[in-house]
């Protein structure tokens, strides 16, 4: 068993899990509610379809329709019975305790669940960087889960991972060397680099630019000096524009080995005695102090993986999960997807989402790439090499799939946007960031809201974000820099900004709304009111990031000063910005220093939500010890402070 299994999705009458084994698996579901009848559902190729992606690497996606409906608000045993083979104990059953003991709290026996009835407790974060030198912001929430592990009425209804899950264009050279070693020992396949400066991944492995280095290999504009001339200005840019490309992963398989390695300590175990590759020294002290933050990523990723097992887990795609900046601009889709070779990196990242990430949010959707994902790697049974025609028919497909976004109807509705493949492009400056959102995605948004009491909404970057950065990405973005400064928020596309201002305004839709976002890597918790409205909405912006990475210390504390001094609530100049229609009140941090309102440390954020999905408690939990921070509502608002005691919102 290499990695998981990871809980995806728990719902009455259907139970979705994600796991990887070394082998297809002959599995049991066993299923113990507290207080109840055991019970076992074999997992034929029904309930449990396994994708291929190496001679030893195959994707078990479980899910499983229940003849009897699961208990809610109880915690619920479960385990995963592998018949074992081979001379170990043939037809024996061996189930998580013995293949994966890892993932149980001290005196279990078994891994378990808890079913809510109401999603008013909810746990979310993003951004998280394995090399980054800061402890997991996992490993917090399994801590927290730990104290909570018999109270089901404690336990968080789910866990949102709101992008950037794994940083594929920001990799660690010994990260690279694991992933490698993984790549050799599973036999992950290979395959063809149209348009590349190699002609296979073999040869990129073995390439002296592999480590370190990538971004000589990666495509740049030299083919079509005009185009680069227009969209950077004549610098000998690559079309990959994020400043740490030097490891940038390439290959499938690269990028399957990666969410191994990030999910699960088993595939560390088994490249362990990897030897190191041959660097140029100036790379040594880099190297050492890479493998120095690795070591302490490995050593909280038992922890991680039990949060995963115990805990409904969704989650959705940011620009990291691919490569950064992805479809920013229009000029930067023309520019990648125009090369086969860009083409085939940001496809690839996109086939490792589907099976470790996007399917488990919503299975029904994929049957048919599935279909030919499997069709595409039977194409390696003989060499283990995939087809190339093939895997550029299936990237052709993906990058027109329409449905990543997802909702769930619980209370109050969840639901969770694709704000990367749906973008409103600027078609007047093609070089402007386009909408997060384009007018018929935010039309589809608008429907599911209509007749919600509340809703949760999950968008990877604040909807509502600290206006003085806001505002510098403008000034980039019209000096030509939008890419520089990664001009990427709600408010720098008028079109998609006044769109989803007036959904919130719509006379059917919520009167409360909680955002939960993460992308800029530190936390706050706005207040925010739409003003000129029948029925004013209330909107709580709450930004959780990151998981294990921070923004520089000294440099956000100098633009929060400014963006308190400059755009307060009470300033004249939010007049001069889509600020104009709203009133926004920021949550101060209680162990804030010099009135800070926004929060820097990795960690793991927490929701709690009143009846009328109003948060009643915002907490950022420190991944490094501190204790817990909590964003304390506006004292000179008291039907914000004291929400749990008024009605307030359209449908009273």
């Amino acid at each position: 068993m290499l990695s998981g299994p990871v809980v995806r999705r728990i719902e009455p009458g259907r139970l979705v899990l994600w796991l990887a084994g070394s082998a297809p698996l002959d599995l049991t579901l066993v299923l113990a509610p507290s207080g109840g009848a055991v019970r076992r559902v074999p997992l034929d190729a029904g309930s449990c379809r396994v994708i291929r992606v190496g001679r030893h690497a195959f994707l078990h996606l479980i899910d499983v329709a229940l003849a009897e409906p699961l208990p809610q608000d109880t915690i619920i045993e479960y385990d995963l019975l592998v018949t074992r083979f081979g001379g170990i104990g043939d037809g024996n059953e061996a189930g998580i305790a013995h293949w994966a003991p890892h993932l149980l709290h001290a005196g279990a026996a078994r891994p378990n669940m808890v079913l809510r009835s109401r999603s008013d407790n909810i746990l979310f974060g993003s951004c998280r960087k394995p090399h980054y030198p800061a402890p997991d912001g996992l490993a917090r929430g399994d801590a927290l889960l730990a104290d909570q592990i018999d109270r089901a009425d404690e336990r968080p209804a789910m866990l949102l991972l709101c992008g950037d899950q794994v940083y594929v264009d920001d990799v660690a050279g010994p990260m690279l060397a694991a992933i490698h070693a993984l790549i050799r020992r599973l036999g992950l396949y290979a395959e063809c680099l149209e348009g590349a400066d190699v002609a296979d991944s073999e040869a990129l492995y073995r390439h002296p630019a592999s480590y370190y280095r990538r971004e000589e290999l990666l495509p740049a504009f030299d083919s079509n000096e005009a185009l680069r001339y227009r969209f950077f200005a004549g610098k000998g840019k690559p079309i990959f524009t994020t400043a740490n490309a030097h490891n940038h992963l390439m290959t499938l398989a690269e990028m399957m080995a990666m969410y191994l390695l990030a999910w699960s300590p088993v595939p560390w175990q088994l490249v362990a005695d990897a030897p190191a590759p041959a660097l140029d020294p100036g790379y040594a002290e880099r190297w050492e102090r890479e493998s120095k933050a690795l070591a302490g990523f490995c050593d909280a990723l038992p922890q991680a993986a039990r949060l995963l097992a115990h805990v409904q887990t969704l989650m959705i795609f940011d620009d990291h999960d691919v490569t950064d900046d992805w479809n920013l601009s229009a000029k930067w889709e023309a520019a990648v997807y125009g090369h086969p070779f860009s083409r085939r990196i940001v496809g690839n990242a996109l086939t490792s989402y589907l099976l470790c990430q996007g399917w488990g949010n919503r299975p029904e959707v994929f049957g048919t790439l599935l279909d030919d994902l499997a069709a595409l790697t039977a194409t390696a049974d003989a060499d283990d090499r995939l087809d190339a025609p093939v895997q550029d028919a299936l990237i052709g497909r993906l990058l027109s799939f329409r449905q990543w976004h997802f909702v769930l109807r619980t209370q109050p509705t969840v639901i969770v946007l694709d704000t990367r493949t749906r973008r409103w492009r600027n078609r007047r400056r093609p070089g402007h960031p386009s909408g997060l959102m384009d007018w018929e995605a935010l039309t589809e948004l608008q429907h599911e809201l209509l007749d919600e009491k509340a809703a949760v909404i999950v968008s990877a970057a604040p909807m509502f974000g600290v206006k003085l950065i806001e505002v510098v990405q403008r000034i980039a973005t019209f000096a030509g820099q939008a890419l520089i400064v990664d001009a990427e928020n709600w408010m720098a596309h008028r079109g998609a900004a006044s769109s989803m201002i007036n959904i919130f305004r719509h006379s059917r839709t919520p009167g409360n709304y909680v955002i939960l976002s993460g992308d800029v890597h530190y936390s706050f918790a706005y207040d925010v009111e739409v003003r000129e409205s029948d029925d004013v909405p209330h909107i709580w912006q709450i930004t959780s990031s990151g998981i294990k990475n921070e923004f520089p210390d000294g440099l956000l504390d100098w633009l929060d000063r400014l963006n308190r001094w400059l755009y307060s609530p009470r300033s004249p100049l939010n007049l001069f910005t889509q600020r104009r229609d709203l009133a926004i009140t920021p949550r101060l941090p209680d162990a804030r220093k010099h009135g800070e309102r926004v929060w820097n440390g990795a960690g793991i954020g927490q929701v709690w939500l009143d009846a009328q999905g109003r948060p009643v408690r915002i907490v950022q939990h420190n991944a490094d010890g501190r204790p817990s921070t909590r964003f304390l509502p506006p004292a000179h608002k008291p039907h914000v402070a004291a929400a749990a005691e008024q009605p307030v919102g359209k449908h009273r």
